[in-house]
């Protein structure tokens, strides 16, 4: 693995590609028909590709970390989501715009993407990469001023794995970076990654949740994992979240 501006991809092979291009093409280029020129261009961003473990074994676009065909055949991927509290204790949530080619609508966490195979985003000692790469998506996505967060703001809480289909031709399957930062902020969301955003307590998020098992709302489903996994315990304490911290644990394994 070589670091320095080449990469390894893994998924499909050069052959893989040639014999299942045809099968893929029309589907594909019916499923993107909604997507925007910023979505369609963020599909070639190379991502890291992990084992299990959280290894770095590769990189691959982000387009096929994201193909159902690749996530079964084992392509794993390395993300973060970013819940972002103010010094209310009430957590930003976000509607995902229309235009994502996975989960559009849905509601999820502040802010959820994936670190880069670039040199600053591979750097995994105490998750700097990932926190570099949360850092440049909340600055980028939600619109925050550089000058307002910085990467001390954002605490590495733990790793949670997950594999979530979206439709019949796309989903996710990565080992997310589970991210806190409490502090009140200036947003200013790009639409065209954001349909809409708010600030809710507790109680608004389990009943935004309650909405969503009855099918009334669209919920992506690490963000339901995210809350009554780990946030609903430690709302209470968001002064102090130490006792919760777990860098060696990846849950749901």
């Amino acid at each position: 693995m070589d670091i320095g501006g080449t990469y390894l991809p893994l998924f499909p092979s050069a052959v893989n590609r040639k014999q299942s291009t045809f099968v893929f093409t029309e589907m594909f280029q019916a499923s993107k028909t909604h997507l925007d020129e910023l979505q369609l261009k963020r599909l070639e961003e190379m991502c890291i590709v992990i084992d299990k473990q959280d290894q770095i074994i590769g990189a691959e676009t982000k387009k096929n970390c994201h193909l159902m065909e690749n996530i079964e055949k084992g392509l794993l991927h390395r993300g973060f989501s970013v819940i972002l509290f103010n010094t209310k204790n009430q957590l930003l949530v976000q509607q995902r715009a229309d235009a994502k080619y996975t989960f559009p609508g849905h509601f999820t966490d502040s802010c959820s993407s994936h670190p880069l195979y670039m040199p600053d985003e591979l750097e995994e000692k105490d998750a700097l990469g990932v926190r570099r790469a949360a850092l440049r998506r909340l600055q980028a996505e939600l619109g925050i001023p550089q000058e307002q967060i910085s990467i001390k703001d954002i605490i590495f809480m733990n790793r949670i794995y997950h594999k979530s289909p979206s439709d019949g031709i796309w989903g996710d399957h990565e080992i997310g970076y589970l991210l806190l930062v409490r502090k009140d902020l200036m947003l200013n969301p790009d639409t065209r990654e954001v349909r809409s955003y708010r600030y809710m307590s507790q109680e608004d998020v389990q009943e935004l949740l309650d909405r969503g098992a009855r099918g009334e709302e669209k919920i992506t489903p690490w963000f339901r994992t995210i809350v009554e996994g780990f946030l609903l315990s430690w709302w209470p304490s968001l002064e102090d979240v130490s006792p919760f911290i777990e860098p060696d644990k990846i849950h749901g394994l």
